[in-house]
C-alpha cells in the first residue's frame, strides 16, 4: 500500500497534530487487535438527519375486538329493545290491561316476561361463568370453547361432550426448538403435564353442589346458561309470532274505553319481543359463523404463531376485550392489545394467568415480527422488568415454564442497551440472574481443600441446562456495556460460577457424542468471560484480577486448549480471554506458571497441520504469546527452555504467523534479560528476513520486523554487525528515513513504526560511526525534528483497550528523539 501523503500546509503544521486513519485494514488482511487502538466508526446511515420512519405494527389481535364490538352492539341493541319491550309490558299491559286481557294474552305474556327475564339475568352471568371456564389452562378438552358454542348442527355431539368427564388433554408451547435455544424434550413435556394440587380452588373446577359434582362444575354451568339462553330466545320467537300471526286478542267494545288500546299495546309488546329475540339470535348466528365456520380464534392463533397452546390465550383476550365492550363503552375493547393484555395478566396472583401473559410475552418478544414492538412496551414499564427479574427466583418446578419465560423475554430485553442498563439498575437483579446459572460448590470441605462443583437440580425432570444457558446468555448481552461488567463482577459467586462452566474434559470436547447443549454452555461461558476481561478502565482492571485469582480459571483453558481440536471456536475464546487476562502483570505470571499453558499456545501457533480455514486460531495463540511475553521476565526465560528459537525464526517466512512471530522475538529480545545472551544469540539468524521485510513490506509487517530488528540486531557480533551494513547499511539508513518522511504524523494502523524506526537509527548509528554522517546527509536531523513536534500519546503505549492506552513505553519518544539528535551532533 502506498503512503504517499502530501506535507501539512504551514498552517495546519502550526500547533496541531494528526492522525493517520485509513479506511483500509493493515497489510495481509489482518483485524485490529489489542496492540493498536480501535476507533468506533460513523455509520453515515443511521447518522442521517432524515427521520426514521418506523414499519407498521402488525396486531392480529385487532379483528378479535373488532368482533367483540360488532357483537356488543347487537348485545345492547337487544338488551335495549328487550328492557323496552319488558317496561312495556309491566307499566302498560299489565298495568293498564291486566284485568281486560284475554286469558291466552295474560300467559303469553307472563311465560314471555319470565323467560326473557331469567334469559336476561343468566346473560348477565353467563360471560363470568364462561370466563371463569377459562382460568385453568391444563384442562383443556372436547368441552372447549367451540362446544360452549356450537351451532345446531352439532347439538348431538354437545350433549353427548355434557354428560361425559371431561377429557384432558396436554397443551405446551412449541413442540420443536433447536439446542441452541436451551429448551429439551423432558422439559417440555414436563411444562405440558397437569399442574398438582395447590391451596387453592380452581375456579372452573368448584362444585357448587355435594351431589353430582361432575354437572354442577363451572364449566358445564356455563353450558348450561347458554343452552337456556338460546332455547328461551327460539320460546320468545315461537310464542311472539303466535300471537303476532292470529292477532286473537278479544273484541273491543264500543262502550268499553278500557279495552280500545289494548290491540295496539299487545302489537307493541309481541313487536319489541320478537325484536329482541331476534337480535339476539342473529348475535348467536354471528358469532357461530366467526368462530365455528370461519374459525376467527384459530385465524388469529397461527397469525400470532402461538402454537397449540396458544388457542387458550386467545380465547381469554376475547372474553376480556368483549367483557369490557358489554359492561363499558362498546368502544373499551378497541383500546385493548394482545402486549398491554398480556403484561396486566403477568402481574396477576393467579399461576394460570401468570403463564398466559409470560407465554404471550415469550412468543412475540421472539418473534421477527412482533418483538420490536414488544420489547418496546416492556422496556418503557419498569414494574414489568421488576416482574419478570422477581419471576427468576421462582425455584417451584410446577412454575418452570414461567420461570424460562420470564428469562427467555430478559435476553431479549437485553439486546438494547438502554434496557441492559434499566434491567442492571433493577436491586437484586445479577443476583437474580445468577440464580439461572445452576452450578454451586459446596461449603462443607476443609480450609485447606477445595469442594467439587455440582450441578443444581431442584426436580428430576428440571431441564437444568437450559436455565443455565439462558442466564449465560442473558450475562453476555448484559456484558457488552462495561458499567454493567463492573456490576458483575461485584455480584457474589457469579464469576466463579461463570468460570466453572468452563471446564470441558477431553470427552467432552472430542467425543462426537458429546450433548451439544453442553458444548454451547461452554462456549456463552467463555464469550462472558472474554467481555469481562476485556473491560478497560478500573472495573476491567478488578475484574482481570479476580478472575486470574480463581484457582480454576488458566487450568480450565488449558484444557480446551489442549483437546479442543475439533473445537476451534471454544480455542480462540480460551485464547482471547488469555489474551486478555494477561494485560495484568500478575495475570500473566499466573498464566506462564502454570504448567503446559505455554507448551499448548505454541503447539497451536506452529502447528503447519492446521488447514488453512482454521488458520485463525493460529493468529489468536500467536498474539497471546506476544502478550504473554511483554515485559514478562519469567514467561521470557520459560518459552526459551522450550528451545522453539529455530522453528519461531522460520514462522518469519509464513505470511498467517510472521507478524505475531516478530512481535514474540522482539520481546523475548527486549525483557528476558541480559544473562540469557548465548540463547538468545541464536536469533541473530533471522536478520536477512527481517531486513528483506523492511525494505520491501509496508504498513503492520513493516512495522513488527522494524521492532524486532531494533532488538535482535543488539546481539549481533561486530563481525556479523559489519557484515550486514556492508550490504545493507546505506539501502536500510535510506528507507528508515522515508518512513519517517512517510508517516509525518501517528497512524492508528502502525503506532509504533515511528518509535521502532528511531529505535533502530540509534542502534545503528551507536553500533558504527559512519552510520551517522549516512543519516546527516540524508536530512535526519530535520526529519526529527519534524517528528519531535508531532508526537502524541498514541506512540507512548505497547498496547491498547480500545482507545485507551496500557503499558507505557519505559522511554517516552522525546526521549528517543533527543538521544538520535545528539548521536547525530556528534563530531565523528
Amino acid at each position: 500500500m502506498d503512503h504517499s501523503h502530501h506535507k501539512a500546509s504551514p498552517i495546519e503544521s502550526v500547533g496541531s497534530v494528526h492522525l493517520q486513519i485509513d479506511s483500509e485494514l493493515n497489510g495481509g488482511g489482518i483485524s485490529p487487535t489489542i496492540f493498536e487502538p480501535q476507533t468506533g466508526s460513523v455509520d453515515t446511515k443511521t447518522s442521517s438527519a432524515a427521520p426514521v420512519v418506523r414499519p407498521s405494527v402488525r396486531a392480529p389481535e385487532k379483528k378479535l375486538t373488532l368482533f367483540a364490538l360488532r357483537l356488543a352492539v347487537l348485545e345492547k341493541a337487544a338488551s335495549g329493545i328487550g328492557t323496552l319491550g319488558f317496561i312495556w309490558a309491566t307499566v302498560v299491559l299489565l298495568g293498564g290491561f291486566a284485568i281486560t286481557l284475554d286469558k291466552t294474552d295474560f300467559w303469553f305474556i307472563t311465560v314471555i316476561l319470565l323467560i326473557e327475564g331469567t334469559r336476561i339475568f343468566s346473560r348477565s352471568h353467563e360471560l363470568e361463568w364462561q370466563h371463569q371456564a377459562t382460568w385453568s389452562i391444563t384442562d383443556v378438552g372436547i368441552n372447549s370453547f367451540r362446544v360452549i358454542k356450537s351451532s345446531s348442527n352439532f347439538v348431538i355431539s354437545s350433549m353427548k361432550g355434557f354428560f361425559r368427564p371431561v377429557l384432558k388433554s396436554r397443551i405446551g408451547g412449541s413442540r420443536c426448538r433447536e439446542v441452541s435455544r436451551g429448551v429439551d424434550e423432558t422439559s417440555r413435556r414436563n411444562w405440558n403435564e397437569q399442574r398438582g394440587p395447590t391451596r387453592t380452588w380452581t375456579s372452573s373446577e368448584v362444585p357448587l353442589l355435594p351431589y353430582a359434582k361432575w354437572m354442577f362444575i363451572s364449566k358445564n354451568v356455563s353450558k348450561l346458561l347458554y343452552w337456556l339462553q338460546l332455547a328461551s330466545a327460539t320460546a320468545c320467537v315461537v310464542l311472539s309470532l303466535i300471537k303476532l300471526v292470529l292477532r286473537n286478542f278479544g273484541d273491543a267494545e264500543k262502550d268499553n274505553s278500557d279495552k280500545k288500546n289494548r290491540g295496539s299495546a299487545l302489537i307493541i309488546f309481541y313487536s319489541c319481543a320478537l325484536a329482541e329475540a331476534l337480535l339476539f339470535l342473529l348475535e348467536k348466528a354471528y358469532w357461530e359463523w366467526k368462530v365455528s365456520v370461519e374459525k376467527l380464534l384459530e385465524s388469529v392463533n397461527k397469525e400470532c404463531e402461538f402454537g397449540d397452546s396458544g388457542l387458550i390465550s386467545i380465547r381469554r383476550f376475547f372474553y376480556d376485550a368483549y367483557s369490557k365492550c358489554i359492561n363499558g363503552s362498546i368502544f373499551d375493547g378497541l383500546k385493548m392489545d394482545m402486549v398491554s393484555f398480556a403484561m396486566e395478566l403477568l402481574d396477576s396472583n393467579s399461576p394460570d394467568e401468570q403463564l398466559i401473559g409470560a407465554r404471550i410475552l415469550r412468543k412475540f418478544a421472539t418473534n421477527s415480527r412482533f418483538s420490536q414492538d414488544t420489547l418496546q412496551k416492556i422496556g418503557i414499564n419498569l414494574l414489568v422488568m421488576e416482574r419478570l427479574v422477581e419471576m427468576l427466583n421462582w425455584k417451584d418446578p410446577e412454575e418452570e415454564e414461567i420461570r424460562f419465560s420470564a428469562a427467555e423475554i430478559l435476553s431479549k430485553l437485553v439486546g438494547n442497551k438502554q434496557n441492559s442498563l434499566r434491567i442492571a439498575g433493577i436491586p437484586g437483579a445479577l443476583e437474580s440472574i445468577s440464580m439461572l446459572l445452576h452450578m454451586s460448590r459446596s461449603n462443607g470441605g476443609a480450609c485447606d481443600e477445595i469442594c467439587d462443583r455440582k450441578l443444581i437440580i431442584d426436580n428430576e425432570n428440571y431441564s437444568s441446562w437450559s436455565f443455565n444457558q439462558i442466564g449465560l446468555q442473558i450475562l453476555k448481552k448484559l456484558a457488552r456495556d462495561h458499567d454493567i461488567c463492573g456490576k458483575i463482577g461485584n455480584t457474589k459467586g457469579l464469576l466463579p460460577k461463570i468460570i466453572d462452566f468452563i471446564h470441558a474434559d477431553e470427552r467432552l470436547l472430542r467425543h462426537p457424542t458429546a450433548t451439544p447443549s453442553q458444548v454451547v454452555t461452554v462456549k456463552r461461558s467463555l464469550q462472558v468471560l472474554k467481555m469481562l476481561s476485556s473491560t478497560s478502565g478500573s472495573s476491567g482492571k478488578q475484574l482481570r484480577k479476580e478472575i486470574s485469582e480463581i484457582v480454576f480459571t488458566i487450568s480450565y483453558i488449558r484444557d480446551i486448549l489442549k483437546y479442543g481440536d475439533k473445537q476451534t471456536e471454544l480455542q480462540i475464546l480460551g485464547i482471547e480471554v488469555l489474551t486478555s487476562l494477561a494485560i495484568e502483570q500478575e495475570a500473566t505470571e499466573r498464566i506462564g506458571g502454570t504448567g503446559g499453558v505455554l507448551k499448548v499456545l505454541f503447539g497451536i501457533f506452529l502447528n503447519d497441520g492446521i488447514p488453512e480455514n482454521r488458520g485463525h486460531v493460529r493468529v489468536a495463540a500467536g498474539e497471546a504469546l506476544a502478550m504473554l511475553v511483554l515485559e514478562s521476565k519469567n514467561t521470557c526465560r520459560l518459552i526459551l527452555k522450550l528451545g522453539l528459537n529455530e522453528r519461531l525464526v522460520n514462522a518469519l517466512k509464513v505470511p498467517l504467523l510472521r507478524v505475531n512471530a516478530a512481535r514474540i522475538l522482539r520481546n523475548l529480545c527486549a525483557y528476558s534479560g541480559e544473562d540469557c545472551y548465548e540463547k538468545l544469540h541464536g536469533l541473530v539468524v533471522a536478520s536477512p528476513i527481517i531486513l528483506e521485510a523492511i525494505m520491501k513490506e509496508e504498513n503492520k509487517l513493516q512495522e513488527v520486523m522494524i521492532g524486532a530488528a531494533s532488538c535482535i540486531f543488539k546481539f549481533l557480533s561486530p563481525q556479523e554487525s559489519k557484515k550486514m551494513f556492508e550490504k545493507w547499511g546505506l539501502d536500510l539508513g535510506h528507507r528508515l528515513f522515508l518512513i519517517l518522511n512517510e508517516y509525518e504524523n501517528p497512524s492508528i494502523k502502525v503506532p509504533s513504526i515511528r518509535r521502532y524506526a528511531i529505535e533502530l537509527v540509534i542502534w545503528m548509528m551507536r553500533d558504527d560511526t559512519r552510520n551517522i554522517r549516512v543519516f546527516k546527509s540524508l536530512g535526519m536531523e530535520t526529519e526529527l525534528e519534524s517528528v519531535m513536534e508531532t508526537t502524541s500519546e498514541l506512540e507512548s503505549f505497547n498496547i491498547f483497550s480500545g482507545t485507551v492506552g496500557l503499558c507505557r513505553h519505559k522511554l517516552s519518544m522525546h526521549s528517543l528523539i533527543e538521544t538520535a539528535m545528539e548521536l547525530l551532533r556528534q563530531e565523528t
